[in-house]
């Protein structure tokens, strides 16, 4: 049974050991999300990671034995694993093999035996190169920088200042994703390029003029910059954010409102965009 108290915040703690035979990176994401959608719980992580023996496997056990509470776990050799299930099956406590499900699922579906190695999905493949490539023009391609470079991309991403470009060209990237962004400046026409690039998708960002003003303040703050400028003016912001639509508008980009997005919402809606436009092209 889990092993309960309550701390300042009246939450009700729990005991979570994740037990991986890799780094445990896949687990942690998913105890996260899962834990996530208890508001008045809060997990006492436990992770064990790259156990791939017997005696490293002894070592768990007596972990959880000490702090008996709920196992995930990702381990695909048949020692260690045996004794982990039958451990817990001793203890009466739950067990859960993660990865099973989804294994079994798509081993039925594709009619092929799962491979079963032990972190294979972090093994140096032609994904892991394209993600460092992308990485590296997302940032040769930074705030309006490497024009010359933009029919590599699959993305661009316009908007004003603090409309999260930067870092959602980043998160793109790590998807393998080649992803530019450019800054739009109040009376100011974007780069002459991009009416000569077919093949990038091109997408407009923007965000309301409150939360920006907010924002750009907050950046000003932590530059230590304290006059009133028209980076922060209501009306001059406003009108910025206008311009900008207007332009979204005219050369018939697509819009984002990112006010209320975080950086993965905005990437999963670019992802959907770009996915749209290649179906169409084949």
């Amino acid at each position: 049974m889990p092993e309960n108290q309550k701390d300042d915040k009246q939450k009700k703690v729990f005991h979570l050991h994740l037990v991986s035979d890799s780094t445990g990176e896949t687990l942690n994401h998913v105890a996260r999300a899962c834990v996530a959608q208890f508001e008045d719980m809060e997990a006492d992580q436990h992770i064990w990671s790259l156990i791939r023996h017997e005696r490293q496997m002894d070592m768990v056990l007596e972990g959880i034995s000490q702090k008996p509470g709920i196992v995930l776990f990702t381990v695909i050799h048949e020692g260690p694993r045996r004794k982990l299930l039958e451990h817990c099956r001793a203890l009466q406590i739950p067990c859960i093999p993660v990865l099973e499900p989804v294994l079994g699922a798509l081993s039925a579906y594709l009619g092929e035996t799962a491979r079963k190695e032990a972190g294979r999905q972090h093994m140096l493949d032609t994904d892991y190169y394209a993600r460092i490539e992308a990485m590296e023009f997302a940032l040769a391609c930074d705030d309006g920088q490497g024009l010359d470079k933009l029919y590599k991309a699959d993305v661009i991403l316009l908007g004003v200042s603090r409309t999260s470009k930067t870092p959602t060209c980043l998160y793109l990237a790590n998807r393998g994703i080649f992803a530019a962004n450019i800054p739009l400046v109040k009376d100011v026409e974007p780069p002459d390029v991009l009416q000569d690039l077919s093949t990038p998708l091109i997408i407009g960002l923007t965000r309301d003029a409150g939360s920006l003003i907010d924002i750009r303040r907050n950046r000003l703050r932590f530059l230590h910059e304290t006059g009133e400028t028209d980076y922060i003016n209501e009306d001059a912001v406003e009108e910025e954010v206008l311009q900008a639509r207007r332009l979204y508008s005219k050369r018939g980009w697509p819009v984002i409102d990112v006010s209320r997005r975080s950086i993965e919402e905005t990437s999963a809606e670019i992802l959907i965009l770009l996915n749209k436009k290649r179906l169409k092209e084949h």
